[in-house]
């Protein structure tokens, strides 16, 4: 099921993604009186295709939904009728072209951020940066952290979850800056500013999740209640006449605070009898309970609950109004937009792994974990796609975008079009670029599923 879901998932987000780009050449092109003979979302057969407007416009969702293109008038594709000749693409002024070309990334980026906008509207949960085990001898201990520390702003910038602070300490490695200050509260409602020295921290130390593991601690999450989950069959518990929703309140007259305390008391005791007080629909009860011997463990056969409630003073909740969540939708956008390209920079310098590279295999199981935690996350995933997306179509990379924006420049300073043949080359060189790194990207998806 997981791998339809993702797959769904996936074809949801591509088919926005590639519709909203290619809307973006689709509106400006006929604004500025360019005939669209075509609108395809996705490549190859045609599933369902439709007739709309006065030029007859032809609709298409075809059976690949890796892409997508619009179609327009144009005299280097096919014999052009004298009376529109004005309308075809190539006869436009070059001003025209350039936004008419720029206009599909454009589109993205505006996607963006009404997509970060409508995700703060829903608004963002997650886990505040509660600080959990610090490991002896680590960067977070002589840095000064300890265990139930919150951090809440890193360099004096503002952080609300764990998400904002692995950002904002990648944009300061980005930077070259090994010294960050973590601003925290302790819970005693003090604040101190800690530094922490990060040098021999990489980029790829973060983008590859193993941020805490080096800084030397894990970030604090409240243990779940003691409350009974899935129940095994002729399992200790069962036959002891425990149920599913059972809250284990004491184990021999000894108070049960949450899941591991109780797990704990029962691994401790094998084939020892056990006195346990639950509460069941508001009412105590008594019941004795044999763990049998697994190991030289005690084991009983229930599991914890899928979920559980997290306590307020743990979760952190941005929400907006439309005109404050456009702003911060905004600022979102041109965060991302910075960090993807000074990245990307760091990639093509070999300062970054190119085992970062994520092919269509990696973005489906991100589209559809992010479907299943809720809108919000969606949301947060098609606003970071549709960056990418943007930034990589202004590529000056023949084929894309970008590459047809740079024969403009290179027509507005030569003052004539680049000749068929060398766009022609430069194309068959775009191509090839392409496919390798569309090759590098399925490798490096085929690599993480089967490792």
């Amino acid at each position: 099921m997981s791998i339809i879901e993702n797959t769904l998932a996936f074809i949801v987000a591509i088919g926005i993604l590639v519709t909203v780009h290619e809307f973006g050449h689709y509106w400006v092109a006929r604004r500025l009186g360019v005939k669209i003979l075509r609108f395809s979302v996705g490549f190859g057969y045609p599933l369902w295709s439709r007739c709309f407007g006065k030029d007859k416009t032809e609709f298409v969702l075809a059976a690949i939904p890796l892409g997508g293109y619009v179609k327009m008038l144009d005299e280097r594709e096919g014999e052009v009728a004298p009376e529109e000749a004005h309308r075809a693409f190539n006869r436009q002024p070059l001003k025209v072209r350039s936004a008419i070309v720029f206009a599909g990334p454009l589109f993205n980026f505006i996607f963006a951020i009404f997509a970060y906008a409508m995700m703060y509207m829903v608004g963002v949960t997650g886990m505040k940066a509660f600080v959990g085990d610090v490991e002896p001898q680590s960067v977070a201990e002589r840095a000064g952290f300890q265990s139930g520390y919150q951090i809440i702003a890193v360099n004096e910038k503002p952080t609300l979850h764990w998400d904002n602070i692995i950002q904002t300490t990648l944009e300061q490695l980005l930077n070259e800056n090994n010294t960050v200050t973590y601003s925290i509260r302790t819970e005693q409602d003090r604040h101190y500013d800690l530094k922490a020295n990060l040098t021999g921290f990489t980029v790829d130390d973060i983008a590859g999740g193993n941020f805490f593991e080096k800084l030397g601690f894990k970030p604090y999450r409240p243990p779940p209640p003691a409350t009974i989950g899935k129940i095994m069959p002729d399992s200790p518990a069962q036959k002891a006449g425990l149920k599913n929703g059972d809250k284990v309140i004491a184990m021999d007259s000894q108070q049960v605070t949450d899941w591991y305390s109780w797990a704990k008391y029962v691994k401790q005791r094998p084939n020892q009898k056990i006195n346990v007080e639950v509460e069941r629909n508001q009412q105590r009860l008594h019941l004795t309970l044999t763990p049998m011997e697994f190991e030289g463990k005690g084991r009983v056969g229930v599991y914890s609950p899928d979920s559980y409630i997290i306590p307020e003073k743990y979760q952190g909740i941005e929400r907006y109004g439309l005109g404050q969540a456009l702003i911060e939708g905004t600022k979102k956008t041109w965060e991302i937009s910075i960090l993807s390209l000074r990245v990307m920079v760091k990639m093509l310098t070999l300062q970054v792994s190119y085992e970062h590279i994520s092919g269509p295999i990696t973005i489906a199981e991100f589209a559809g974990k992010t479907a299943q935690i809720g809108l919000s996350a969606f949301l947060s995933f098609l606003g970071l796609v549709s960056v990418s997306l943007g930034i990589i179509n202004l590529l000056p990379i023949p084929l894309l975008d970008g590459g047809h924006l740079f024969f403009y420049l290179i027509e507005f300073i030569k003052r004539s079009p680049v000749s068929e043949n060398t766009e022609y080359f430069l194309q068959r060189i775009g191509l090839t670029l392409l496919l390798c790194l569309m090759g590098l990207a399925i490798f490096n998806d085929l690599e993480r599923l089967f490792n």
